[in-house]
Parts: C-alpha cells; sequence; structure tokens
C-alpha cells in the first residue's frame, strides 16, 4: 500500500446564495444520418503520496508506506536488468493478488475509434451512449454491438447523459448546440444556446415527465432549466455570473454543478440554491483539470477536481430546510480524471489518475528539445478507502496514451443486475477498456499459480461446475502430496472431482486405500452408476461392511443397485455371521433386505414380522403373501395394535392412547357422519376375505374378543352379509366395548335372534335398544312403558307413538299423562293431527297444576288463530278471483265482432273460436300473470 503521512489544508468554504430565471424557446432538431479497445494494466513501482486533508467531521490521520501490487506485465521502459532485480525483490516479499482485471469492449468500438475520436461517455441500465470529436452518438449495448448512430451536433461532444429509463439520450456539444433524441420513438428537440456547452443533466424521470426538464451550461457561465410548457419551452436560469459550467449531476431533486468558484447544490423541489463548496485554495487553473461530480445516493455527492476528492452529504435539519455538510477531504498526488464508488471495502473510490510530465524550468529556452511537448504518463487505477488509505494502483497502458491530458479520460460506473457485480468502463480518446472486479475464477486461477491447491480447491467447489476451471490437474498434485502427508481422509474427499468418470483411476485407488488399510475413507466416495466400478472392488466393500459396520452395511443395501455386486454370496456371508450371533436385530433387516432385493419376499416376511416393520402389511398385500398369514392373523393383530399404540403415543397426550380390552369404548372412527379409519390388519383382512376365510379368522381371534370385535365391524361395514353367522355375537361384542354403536347395529342387521339380543341389552340394561327390539317384536305398549317408567322422556315417547301410528297406544299415552303434569305440558306442546287438543285438555282433572299450562295454551290458541287467518285469506282471494274472472267474461260476451262477409238466410253462423277467458272459467283456470293457474290450486 503506497501511502504517505497526509497533510492538513483548509478545509472549503460553504456558502449560501440564490438564483434567478429567464426563459429561451427551444425547437425540436431532425434525426441525422447514421455514421473497439486495446489496454494493459502495470504497476508503478514508485512511490505516491497520498494526503487527507482536514473536513467539517474528520480529521487527517498518518498513513503509512508501502507498496503497490505489481501485475505481470512490467513497463516497456524498464530495462532487463531493473527488471531482474524488481523480480528478486517479489521473491523476497509475499506476492499480493490483484483486485482488477481488464478487458477491451468489442463490438463497434473498433470501427468506431479508427475513424474518430471519443470525447465523452454515459451509462445506463441497458445501455453505453459514446460522443465524439465529431459530433458523433453511438449507443451500444454492454458487448459494444450497435444499437444506434446518429450526428446532432458539428463539433466535438463534451457531455453525454441517459435518461433512467434508457429511452432518451442528451448531448452538449462545442457549437453550442443541446440535442436530445429519443432511441427508439421520434420525439427528438434541438436547442441553441449561442456559446459553447460544457455539462448537461437530464431531469431523472425525463421520460416519465410531461415537461421533458433538463439543465444545460457552459462557456456563458449560465446554468439554465428548460422545461416544456404550453407554449413552448422555458428557460430557467438558475445561477450565473461565476464563470463557466464545467459540469453538472442531477439526481432526484437536486442538481450539482461546478464553475469556477465551487460545487453548488440546487434544490428543485424547493426551489432554492442549499450551498456552496468552495475550491481549495491553490487549485489550479478549472479548464485544464476537469470536474467529476458523481451521486452515490440522494443525498452523497462525490467531487473530484485536479488533485482533491470531498464527500459532501445533504442533510435535513428537520424544518423542511436542508443544509450541505462536507464529510471527508482527501488530497492526492496525481490529478483526477474520474471518480467512482468501489464496493470493496464498502465506503472506497475508485480514482481514474492523471500523473502530469515533468516540466524544464527554462520556460524561455530556445532549444527545440525543451520546447517539445512532454510525453504523458500513463493513466492509472487507485482504489482508495474512505479512511483515505491507498489499497491498490494499477498503471494501464492505453493506445497513444502518451498524446493525452487528464480531461481526456473518462471513468464510467455499470451497476449490476441481480447476482452480476457492479463494473467500470475507462475511456480514452481511442480506447475503451471494461474493467472488472476480479471473480472467484480469477481467484482461483491465481491460487493454483501460488501452488495453494488447497484454497484453490476449496474455491472451485464454492464456485461449482461449468466455471471454466480445470481441477484435475490441481486435484492430482494435491491428492499425492496428502497421501504423502498421510492425510488419507483429506484425500479421499478430492477423488471424486479428480477421477470423474475414469472407472480405471478408481480401482486403482480403491485398492490403493484398502492396500493402505483406509477403505474406509474412499468408500462415500466410491461411484456405483457412472462410472461402474468391477463387481469386485463392491464385493470387497460388502465384506468390509460385514465385518466392521453393520449399519453402513444396511444403508448400503438400501442404496446401491443390486446388480453391481454378487447378491447371492451377499446373502450367504450375512446368513452365516447371523447364524454365528443370533437375534441381531440388523442382520435380521440386513438378511431381509438382501431377500427382497433377490425377489424372496415370502422368506423377507418372517424377518420384518420379528422386527415389527410398519410396511410388513403393503409387503403382503403387494406380492400376494396372504397364504403365508391365514394361519398368523392373531400375531398380525398384536402387531399391528402395537404400531397403532406407537403412532397414538408419539402424535401426543392429547389423542386418546389405543383402545385395549381395559378401554372397551375405543373406536377407530374420525368422527360423525366420516368413513371409519380401520387398522392396517383389520383392512387387510376384510378386504381378502377370498384368500382369508372369515371362519377361520373368527376362529384364530376367540381368545382376543376385541380384536374380534374390530374384525367383524368392519365386515359388517364392508358387507353386512359375510357378517350373517356372527350376528348374535356382533350384539354381544357391541354391548361389551361400544354400547354407543349397538343401536345402529340393531337397525341395520336383519340376521340376529331379537330375543337373544333382547337378553344381551336386559343384562346390559340399554333401555334405548330394548325398545328397539320390542318394538319389532311388536310389543308396542311395554316399549312405551320402558319409555315412560325408565326415561321419563315425553318426547321420546311421542315420537315412538307416532313411529308405530296406534291408536291404542296414543290412547295409552293419553291415560298414563293424565296424572303427570310434565307429560301433559309436553302433549300440549306438541299437539298436531295425530293429538286432538281438546281431547286431551278434557282429560286434565280439576285442581291439577300443570307449570306452564297457560303458556302451552296460550301458544295453542295462537296457533288456531293463525290457521283461521290462514282460511280466511284464502277465501277472499278465492272470491277476489272469482269476482275478476266473471267480469272479465261478461265483457268478451257483450262484446260485439267484426265479420269478414254477409250470412244469406238459412246459411250456419261462422263459429268464433271460444274465449280464452271463458274457456279458462269453464275449464276451471284462468289467465293470471301470464300463466293459467287453477282456482282450486288458488284456494289451496
Amino acid at each position: 500500500m503506497a501511502t504517505t503521512a497526509s497533510t492538513k489544508i483548509p478545509p472549503p468554504q460553504v456558502s449560501d446564495p440564490a438564483p434567478d430565471s429567464p426563459e429561451r424557446n427551444a425547437s425540436p432538431i431532425t434525426q441525422p444520418a447514421t455514421v473497439q479497445a486495446n489496454g494493459t494494466s502495470e504497476t508503478r513501482e514508485d512511490n505516491t503520496s497520498l494526503r487527507l486533508v482536514d473536513s467539517p467531521v474528520q480529521e487527517a490521520s498518518p498513513l503509512a508506506n508501502g507498496h503497490r501490487p505489481e501485475l505481470h506485465s512490467a513497463p516497456e521502459s524498464v530495462s532487463e536488468d531493473a527488471q531482474s532485480e524488481e523480480d528478486e525483490e517479489d521473491e523476497e516479499e509475499e506476492e499480493e493478488e490483484p483486485v482488477l482485471k481488464y478487458e477491451k469492449m468489442g463490438g463497434i468500438v473498433n470501427e468506431i475509434l479508427e475513424k474518430d475520436t471519443a470525447s465523452a461517455i454515459a451509462v445506463s441500465s441497458k445501455l453505453v451512449a459514446l460522443g465524439t470529436h465529431n459530433g458523433v452518438t453511438h449507443v451500444m449495448d454492454f458487448a459494444g454491438n450497435r444499437v444506434k448512430s446518429y450526428r446532432s451536433h458539428r463539433a466535438s461532444i463534451n457531455d453525454i447523459r441517459i435518461d433512467t429509463s434508457s429511452e432518451f439520450i442528451a448531448t452538449a456539444s462545442m457549437d453550442g448546440q443541446a440535442a436530445i433524441v429519443s432511441i427508439s420513438g421520434t420525439e427528438n428537440y434541438g436547442f441553441d444556446l449561442k456559446r459553447p456547452l460544457r455539462a448537461i443533466a437530464l431531469d431523472p424521470q425525463f421520460a416519465k415527465r410531461g415537461t421533458r426538464a433538463f439543465v444545460c451550461g457552459g462557456m456563458a457561465g449560465t446554468l439554465v432549466m428548460h422545461e416544456k410548457g404550453w407554449l413552448g419551452h422555458k428557460e430557467t436560469t438558475i445561477h450565473s455570473n461565476e464563470g463557466p459550467i464545467w459540469a453538472i449531476q442531477w439526481r432526484g431533486n437536486l442538481i450539482a454543478w461546478a464553475n469556477d468558484n465551487g460545487v453548488k447544490i440546487y434544490d428543485t423541489q424547493a426551489q432554492e440554491r442549499l450551498m456552496s463548496i468552495a475550491r481549495p485554495a491553490n487549485s489550479p487553473r478549472a479548464d485544464l483539470f476537469k470536474c467529476t461530480l458523481r451521486w452515490t445516493n440522494d443525498t452523497t455527492l462525490i467531487i473530484a477536481w485536479a488533485d482533491h476528492i470531498m464527500l459532501a452529504r445533504v442533510r435535513n435539519r428537520g424544518n423542511g430546510a436542508s443544509t450541505v455538510e462536507v464529510t471527508a477531504h482527501f488530497q492526492v498526488d496525481c490529478m483526477l480524471s474520474g471518480i467512482a464508488p468501489h464496493p470493496d471495502p464498502i465506503g472506497s473510490f475508485l480514482t481514474l489518475n492523471y500523473i502530469p510530465p515533468d516540466t524544464f524550468d527554462n520556460e524561455a529556452t530556445s532549444s527545440h528539445e525543451e520546447q517539445r511537448r512532454k510525453a504523458a504518463n500513463r493513466p492509472e487505477l487507485r482504489i482508495i478507502s474512505s479512511a483515505g488509505e491507498e489499497l491498490s494502483s494499477d498503471a494501464l497502458t492505453l493506445k497513444g496514451f502518451h498524446m493525452y491530458g487528464c480531461n481526456d479520460y473518462w471513468l464510467e460506473i455499470v451497476r449490476g443486475s441481480g447476482e452480476e457485480a457492479d463494473y467500470f468502463i475507462v475511456v480514452s480518446p481511442k480506447d475503451i477498456i471494461v474493467v472488472k472486479l476480479r471473480d472467484a475464477v480469477d481467484h482461483i486461477n491465481w491460487l493454483v499459480e501460488q501452488e495453494m491447491y488447497e484454497e484453490a480447491l476449496e474455491g472451485v467447489e464454492k464456485l461449482g461446475p461449468g466455471k471454466g476451471v480445470e481441477v484435475s490437474e490441481i486435484g492430482r498434485k494435491y491428492i499425492e502430496y496428502l497421501v504423502e502427508e498421510g492425510e488419507f481422509e483429506k484425500a479421499a474427499k478430492l477423488t471424486p472431482r479428480v477421477f470423474g468418470q475414469n472407472a480405471k483411476d478408481w480401482e486403482n485407488s480403491v485398492f490403493y486405500f484398502a492396500k493402505k488399510r483406509q477403505l474406509q475413507g474412499i468408500i462415500p466416495f466410491v461411484p456405483t452408476k457412472e462410472p461402474r466400478l468391477s463387481r469386485l472392488v463392491y464385493d470387497m466393500i460388502i465384506v468390509h461392511f460385514l465385518e466392521h459396520d453393520q449399519q453402513a452395511l444396511l444403508t448400503t443395501i438400501k442404496e446401491w443397485p443390486s446388480d453391481i455386486y454378487d447378491l447371492s454370496a451377499a446373502i450367504v456371508a450375512v446368513q452365516a455371521k447371523l447364524d454365528r450371533s443370533p437375534g441381531v436385530p440388523i442382520l435380521m433387516e440386513c438378511l431381509a433386505e438382501l431377500y427382497m432385493l433377490n425377489r424372496q419376499p415370502g422368506k423377507a416376511l418372517e424377518y420384518y414380522l420379528r422386527l415389527r416393520k410398519p410396511h410388513v402389511f403393503d409387503l403382503i398385500r403387494e406380492h400376494n403373501l396372504f397364504t403365508v398369514v391365514r394361519d398368523q392373523v392373531l400375531l398380525l393383530m398384536e402387531f399391528d395394535q402395537e404400531l397403532e399404540k406407537q403412532k397414538k403415543q408419539e402424535e401426543g397426550p392429547a389423542i386418546q392412547n389405543i383402545a385395549t380390552p381395559l378401554s372397551p369404548t375405543f373406536t377407530l372412527e374420525k368422527g360423525k357422519g366420516k368413513e371409519k379409519e380401520r387398522s392396517k390388519a383389520v383392512a387387510l383382512l376384510v378386504d381378502h376375505t377370498y384368500a382369508i376365510p372369515v371362519a377361520r379368522v373368527v376362529q384364530q381371534l376367540q381368545v382376543r374378543p376385541y380384536y374380534l370385535y374390530l374384525y367383524l365391524d368392519a365386515l359388517f361395514d364392508k358387507d353386512p352379509y359375510l357378517a350373517a353367522d356372527f350376528s348374535d355375537e356382533q350384539v354381544q361384542l357391541y354391548a361389551d366395548y361400544e354400547p354407543g354403536r349397538l343401536i345402529d347395529f340393531l337397525r341395520a342387521s336383519n340376521y340376529y335372534s331379537l330375543a337373544k339380543a333382547y337378553a344381551i341389552c336386559e343384562k346390559k340394561d340399554l333401555v334405548l335398544e330394548m325398545v328397539f327390539l320390542l318394538g319389532r317384536m311388536g310389543n308396542n305398549k311395554k316399549a312405551l312403558h320402558l319409555i315412560i317408567e325408565k326415561l321419563g322422556d315425553v318426547n321420546r315417547a311421542i315420537d315412538f307413538a307416532k313411529e308405530q301410528n296406534d291408536d291404542d297406544l296414543w290412547e295409552d299415552l293419553l291415560k298414563y299423562s293424565e296424572t303427570r303434569p310434565a307429560f301433559i305440558r309436553g302433549l300440549l306442546e306438541n299437539v298436531g293431527a295425530e293429538i286432538d287438543p281438546i281431547r286431551l285438555i278434557r282429560r286434565i282433572k280439576n285442581g291439577l297444576e300443570i307449570p306452564g299450562l297457560k303458556e302451552a295454551l296460550i301458544k295453542i290458541l295462537w296457533e288456531f288463530n293463525l290457521q283461521v287467518s290462514l282460511l280466511e285469506g284464502c277465501e277472499t282471494i278465492l272470491s277476489s278471483d272469482c269476482t275478476t274472472l266473471a267480469s272479465r267474461l261478461q265483457a268478451r260476451q257483450t262484446n260485439g265482432s267484426l265479420g269478414n262477409a254477409c250470412v244469406k238466410g238459412g246459411d250456419k253462423l261462422p263459429e268464433r273460436p271460444m274465449d280464452d277467458v271463458l274457456a279458462g272459467f269453464l275449464a276451471g283456470s284462468a289467465p293470471r300473470g301470464g300463466s293459467k293457474r287453477g282456482i282450486g290450486s288458488k284456494i289451496a
């Protein structure tokens, strides 16, 4: 890092001003007729100085001397001896990695600059606009492909700008013309300002706003804003009388410009100038070393003028007013041709530097050699931190650099989109260089050059494949080094990337690791598909896992294709190991998996049942193993219930545990109205009764009644006929384990004995079920007696009487209710077609107190009045309709009709179609509302 101690100088003066405004008309311009890069970089070896200057918020701090990173290409003026000395010095020091890389812009750039020279450049998010000394504007994409070229000036283009939408391009020229051209449309404008223009800036929202505002200035010393109105363009003078305008930048509502006195900022929203930043004392002439202004955001402005860098911030005071504060001020040892924010580190700058050539002290000499113009030095790109420290410096070899001055170079930043990083464009009259940050690929290549293989491989892994980095060669060298150092595990991790699809190298590597007794390290990386190695390699790995890592053996059996190793030999080896160590679960599972791979599911089923594997039911279904388990129904049910219990316990304590004979109320129903979720074993037995007979299942489950209940319940849901022979047992099972569903079974089934079912219900005191069975037996009176005596539910008694539709049953209910006020009230509240309220009221004994009798009678009378009112309404409607139809009929019949011919004596009168009203009346209907309705239906 080449830096020196900083020198304090007075901070720039900040003052307040105020502008004026005249107007001038603008006229559109006509569309004119239509009209690449070479550079290398090197490092300056001489020490340079950088001075950090006092600012209102920051004091200068001394910077230590250092060195700049050196590129591979050396300056042409350096002799071979000097170069060798430098190489020796570099070997003594640790070489630093370059920060930037350079490439020429392609496309039409070479063609343009062979015939013309660049004078200005502007970039947007989509385009690059290049202005030339011949007054031609070339619009290109970032690859240098032509988008549009046009000539709008007769002299050099001094400044060029693109609006944020990449639709309009503005140019300012020495011919005093300002031109604004639409790239894709025909909206073009031209303005003649009479004096040479040095700078122009478009409203950032130029394409979106109808005002089409822009500002420009030049040798006239006036900064003028042009805005489009109803009567043409109007001009507003923002500032004048302080010398030529050298640079303009517009961001948001802030316009910054530079004149001979310094930099000023104008707020377009408040329509006032905020502050003036004076040029540093003893600055060179403003026209010799240009001023560069660049907004990094809406409030931060970078100023690079001559050999000074200033950072100004616009701050809001809180009362609507704003102020400008210079937060940093640096002085460098060269002149600045351009500046841009640099992303790494944050807050740093990339500067394009011009180093003036040496001059002779004797200016009055007559020597032609001394009078001859001195060749300029190479321009430099430097990265300067926010603290003023120079982080790197590269000298650029541009075409014809020795003939150019500070104002002939431009530096622009191209903002990256998405994952693309920002990059920069350096322009000289005959070259356009694209400057990018070195990316991961560049870093990896540099690490390889330095023989830093581990870091290089780590970089490749992060970068991913397909990025143009070859790792095979460095990988081989790195593996050789690691093996020699005894780092087998690390070497094994490199093998997939190094060996790739080379099967022979893979096999040699596996045998090599096995010879070193390090086979375990390389196994995870051995390929099984592409490339596929010899069967001997995979058999060796299987045997190794069987002896040293049986869990890994199981994983390998599940993951590896079964055709890459000897399956029969593996079964024999595992079976032999299991015989020596019987009951080992991991070996049983390995053997079961091998049997499955060998298409022997029947042999695998035995081990899966012993291991209690949940997928055993799917295995039975998939391979049709029902005959294997037809005599193991109880074992299958017990296994299934264990799985269900584990499942419920895993779901949490909020879910009820799986039922056992100790919890007879358990049900597997998800909810009312939904299909029941059966356990896997029950579903398997029910769905395959053809292979597993019902009687055989019932016989095996007699010892576990609950399991029998689950099976018969599911069987009945599928087909009641299948469980018909066991209906009486099913009644008992429902009564024992789920009494709430017994009534549904009694209603749905016709195969059980009514007497046996009644006895079971009577024993369990299931009243509702007993009432239902008595009803089916025809003993309605006893059923009603049970409802009244045991349930005391008047509503259920009334529903039962309605269901049976028996007058004697109603008489029994009324008789029983004579002495029970609650029943009398219930009957009063349910009077209707089955119960005559008069009949019920007459049975009430005098003096009997009935709670709620008054409300019940009021309800009866209200309903009676409502019925009478409805009947009266119907009668009124009927009468009205009859009167209307009769009047219409009379009117139709009394009206005459127009005949077409006279009727002679003795002839019959012509028949006339029957009137619609009459026909409707005679038919018992009449037109009403566009349709015919019968009178009888009206009464109803």
